[in-house]
């Protein structure tokens, strides 16, 4: 199979985007024409469903799932990675509704992607690349990375972020039904997996902007989650658990 044969999924989960999800879904596929798009939609009280089945019923590189109710950023990529791998897409994406990610930066994943496994978009692999955070977020999330480190061993400059992209074979060879995380932590234990099957990683620089419409979805029970989730990731590496 050459190159230009490869299929392309990008996965965005979704609750109560609809200010976003039509324009981030025509945004990425003008990208390239290899890319297909799987929303996942958690029954998002805004609509943001229902925009998606108008989109389905136009364009057949357009997908959606829909869930019963609010289940969290790591089972909605689960159910989207299970889809993808069903289908047998070579290249899966994770990647927000929100404009945070760039659409820009798809090439430079695709690139990369050629001669890696998983190609991880990075805040923080050149300086800080972060647009639009307050203070005190943008420090919890370059700590946090600090911290996952030294907990974990993972040689990760941002190892929470979710621009990411994935050969099939790396989500194949991971036990996805016993992936633990569900909040941001998620990020993390899925690289950790990746790493600890030999697969080759990198990181690859990114500029991280705030979302300019809707609601962030950071809460203290995410910050909790994470704080506890990578020692027990650390103990289920060393345990041969991962």
């Amino acid at each position: 199979m050459t190159e230009s044969d490869k299929k392309a999924l990008i996965i965005f989960p979704t609750y109560n985007e609809k200010d976003n999800i039509e324009k981030i879904v025509k945004a990425v596929l003008d990208v390239d024409s290899r890319i297909n798009v799987l929303v996942v939609d958690d029954n998002s009280p805004d609509g943001t469903g229902d925009i998606v089945d108008g989109m389905v019923a136009e364009d057949n590189r357009i997908n959606v799932e829909h869930r019963p109710g609010k289940a969290g950023l790591g089972t909605a990529y689960i159910h989207g990675f299970k889809w993808a791998i069903e289908r047998k897409y070579d290249y899966i994406f994770e990647m927000d509704a929100d404009f945070s990610h760039g659409p820009e930066y798809i090439p430079d994943f695709l690139n990369t992607i050629k001669e890696h496994d998983l190609v991880l978009g990075s805040r923080y692999i050149c300086g800080v690349n972060v647009i639009n955070w307050p203070m005190s977020r943008l420090l919890l999330s370059y700590f946090a990375n600090i911290y996952t480190g030294i907990i974990t061993g993972l040689d990760i400059r941002d190892a929470t972020g979710g621009f990411k992209c994935f050969r099939r074979e790396v989500l194949e060879a991971i036990d996805l039904d016993s992936v633990k995380s569900n909040g941001y932590t998620f990020q993390i234990e899925m690289t950790m997996r990746a790493n600890i099957r030999k697969f080759k990683i990198k990181e690859i620089p990114i500029v991280f902007t705030d979302r300019q419409a809707g609601n962030s979805k950071m809460s203290k029970k995410i910050v909790r989650e994470a704080i506890w989730m990578v020692w027990w990731l650390r103990w289920a590496a060393i345990r041969g658990k991962l």
